[in-house]
């Protein structure tokens, strides 16, 4: 209860409270673009008459560093000209650099260029300080884009139709962005206004700066400059995707038969469809839903909760963060890691999605019939055959930049059975050092042939502080034993946690230490009670982060604590160490070391053990073309009492990329998983010249350990066999009009 009244008091609090006033909001920069007289050539080179009159970025001393450190100067330089016509904006970006030849830049997939050099911006096109695009792009005019939002923060999954060239040069390189008005949702008219900043990462310093600058614990949305058209009108999405899919799967029925080939073809259309300026409507009819990019084999053994996986399906993914509550984050360790966690809708025929904006109000809803929920039923049961539907409906009220109030609702039923849950969230920067985010849910769920309906309330409440020196957070979360969302990966009931952080930063003299930028001494407390598992817990962790030149960090912890399961009492204690660093533009290096006390999660005799894990990970890129990626992990798990060996587990995850060109590549994928004896192959050739217009090909293969005998299967004995293997083929075309 007191979790309940803590979030409920906070919310009402802050929407009491007005929004707030940052006393350096005034002093943003304000510029004009200008109507370009002939659109520009994007091709890298910044000869085109756009870009001969006078750029708009500031002086080098005012683009400023963001990460690892804040407030540093670069000896790069950047310059940045904007211009647009009746169809696209257009940005360009005059790159120097005292020393090219250390510049990195790769030919790879889109997304793919974290660490390499690159530039870019962040367009807040409906200036309401609540989303904006994310858009950069590196030397060899690779893109990498994200749909930032206040709640979903920063997601890469979305990408979005817009054109770029990079190319090096003598003193630096140069880049060319052409961004298509159809692309993005804004006000037009005259005098019409966004919000703008831009970014730069030099790789082999791992120093990311921007202009304007962004103090501690401030991000794009309160620091976006102005950028004003004196005319520019919308152009409404008008999109239609078809795609055709054929698959061919077999299956081992003996060391020396195969089962019948299955093969499938299918077709399916998908459709985006501007209704006004903001508003858009999206909507699939027997989609593609195939997942191109294979799930990395994860420890899927002794885990107390279930294991995450993203979503990559195209039609979900877009516009996610929409649907994001404020505080929810899928790299925080609390128990509901999302909301809207659309991989619950496992088979949909049918998908629809409005999302948009009206005034200070954004919205989205989500529609989908799941065609697998009856498939999984035992034929007697009152679900079998059925659909499961799902119905999303979220809007938030913008109260500012970075600052909202929001609802949240979703109904989902199953023959019989439903579960409802309903739900207010807030995000509340107090001033430009403190934030506030706060959610309360409420649910009711009947089974499928239940008559009693159970209710329970889920919250969440959350402070962050943060400057140059000083860093903190403090989380409160409460879930009720009947609190049930089906739309949601949420890993546990019935249970009250406090999480505290708390981290001070040392900046070593730079002249001095020129590789070691930024110290960070940390702690961190969780503690609570899960009701479930019969008692309390406790866990205490500190530790040292040393974040170096070349992207590197390296942090040693050590964690401390116990925790209830199964009603037993069980006390845990282990050092960690991990890191990265990119050690010449062609390697970079990963790993990490732990061991100590862990719990053996046996339902029925669980126990305290010993593990030891370490994990090695490289990526090698001997030119711009080739990656090679591999990654190691070993876990020893023993019972502690008497050192028996209670498993080993490898898990090795290896991915091979040729990049012909930036549209056409190969990858290859070998995954081994010693915990189930097996093996799985992935090999796709992908044609991507833009956005939702691809062709793959490609074929898989699982191998098990197995053995044959008396006419049948035995896993885990004799030698490794390809028990699986299948092909898969997929076209489709994004057609604008």
């Amino acid at each position: 209860m007191t979790a309940r009244l803590l979030a409920l008091w906070s919310a009402a609090a802050l929407v009491a409270a007005g929004p707030p006033v940052f006393a350096q909001a005034a002093a943003r920069p304000e510029f004009r673009a200008t109507r370009a007289t002939r659109p520009p050539v994007i091709d890298g080179a910044l000869d085109d008459e756009a870009w001969q009159s006078a750029p708009v970025s500031a002086p080098a001393a005012e683009w400023l560093s963001y990460n690892p450190l804040h407030g540093q100067a670069i000896p790069q330089t950047t310059t940045v000209w904007i211009t647009y016509d009746a169809d696209y904006l257009y940005f360009a970006f005059k790159c120097d650099d005292p020393d090219p030849s250390q510049i990195k830049t790769s030919i790879t997939r889109r997304d793919n260029i974290w660490q390499d050099d690159w530039v870019g911006l962040s367009l807040d096109a409906l200036g309401t300080g609540q989303l904006s695009y994310h858009m950069m792009v590196n030397p060899s005019g690779v893109q990498l884009d994200l749909l930032n939002s206040v709640a979903g923060n920063e997601d890469s999954a979305p990408d979005w139709r817009w054109d770029s060239a990079g190319r090096l040069t003598d003193t630096g390189y140069a880049v060319e962005v052409r961004l298509p008005l159809q692309s993005i949702r804004f006000k037009g008219g005259d005098d019409a206004k966004m919000g703008i900043l831009f970014f730069r990462r030099v790789s082999r310093s791992g120093v990311s700066v921007s202009w304007p600058a962004m103090d501690p614990g401030v991000w794009v949305f309160e620091r976006h400059a102005a950028l004003r058209f004196d005319s520019i009108a919308p152009r409404l999405a008008r999109e239609i995707l078809p795609s055709a899919t054929y698959a061919r799967t077999q299956t081992r029925d003996a060391p020396t038969l195969w089962h019948r080939a299955d093969g499938r073809g299918d077709v399916g259309v998908s459709a985006k469809v501007g209704v006004t300026s903001t508003v858009t409507l999206d909507a699939t009819v027997n989609p593609d839903f195939s997942q191109v990019e294979s799930d990395a084999f994860q420890v899927e053994v002794n885990q107390r909760f279930p294991i995450f996986f993203a979503e990559k399906r195209p039609f979900f993914m877009e516009g996610a963060g929409v649907f994001s509550l404020a505080g929810s984050n899928p790299g925080f360790p609390s128990a509901l890691r999302a909301a809207i966690h659309t991989r619950q809708i496992v088979d949909p025929i049918f998908g629809a999605k409005v999302t948009g904006s009206a005034g200070r109000v954004t919205f989205g809803t989500l529609s989908a019939i799941d065609q697998a929920a009856g498939r999984d039923v035992p034929v007697d049961s009152r679900g079998s055959g059925k659909d499961r539907l799902f119905n999303i409906a979220r809007a938030q009220y913008s109260l500012g930049p970075s600052n909202y109030a929001g609802a949240l609702y979703t109904d989902t039923r199953f023959a019989d059975g439903f579960n409802r849950v309903a739900g207010a969230d807030v995000a509340w920067r107090v001033n430009e050092t403190q934030r506030l985010d706060a959610f309360v849910l409420t649910s009711r769920t009947r089974g499928v042939g239940e008559s009693d309906v159970t209710s329970g309330v889920g919250t969440q409440a959350g402070y962050n502080y943060n400057t140059k020196r000083w860093s903190a957070f403090a989380t409160l979360e409460h879930y009720d034993r009947d609190f049930a969302m089906a739309t949601a990966f949420l890993n546990r009931v019935n249970f009250t946690e406090l999480s505290t952080y708390a981290a001070a930063s040392f900046y070593p003299d730079e002249k001095r230490y020129a590789w070691l930028p930024r110290v960070e001494l940390f702690s961190f407390v969780q503690g609570g009670k899960d009701r479930n598992a019969g008692g309390g817990e406790l866990q205490g962790l500190g530790g040292i982060r040393l974040h170096t030149t070349r992207q590197g960090f390296l942090g040693i912890e050590y964690s401390g604590g116990f925790e209830h399961w199964r009603g037993e009492r069980f006390e845990r204690a282990r050092p960690n160490a991990y890191g990265f660093i990119q050690l010449f533009r062609w390697l970079s290096l990963n790993g990490n070391y732990s061991q100590g006390g862990a719990v053996f999660y046996d339902s029925d005799n669980p126990f305290l053990g010993f593990s030891r894990e370490a994990g090695l990970g490289t990526t090698v890129q001997p030119s711009g073309r080739l990656s090679q990626s591999i990654d190691y992990r070993r876990i020893n798990f023993d019972r502690a009492s008497t050192r028996e060996r209670i498993y080993t587990l490898d898990i090795v995850n290896t991915k091979t990329t040729y990049q012909f060109t930036r549209a056409l590549s190969v990858r290859g994928i070998v995954q081994y998983d010693s915990s189930r004896d097996r093996v799985l192959t992935d090999f796709l050739g992908s044609y991507e010249p833009t956005p939702g217009t691809v062709v793959y090909v490609g074929y898989g293969s699982l191998l098990e350990r197995r053995d044959f005998v008396d006419g049948r299967w035995v896993t885990g004995e004799g030698i490794f066999r390809t028990t699986q293997r299948g092909l898969f083929l997929k076209a489709s075309y994004l057609y604008r009009f």
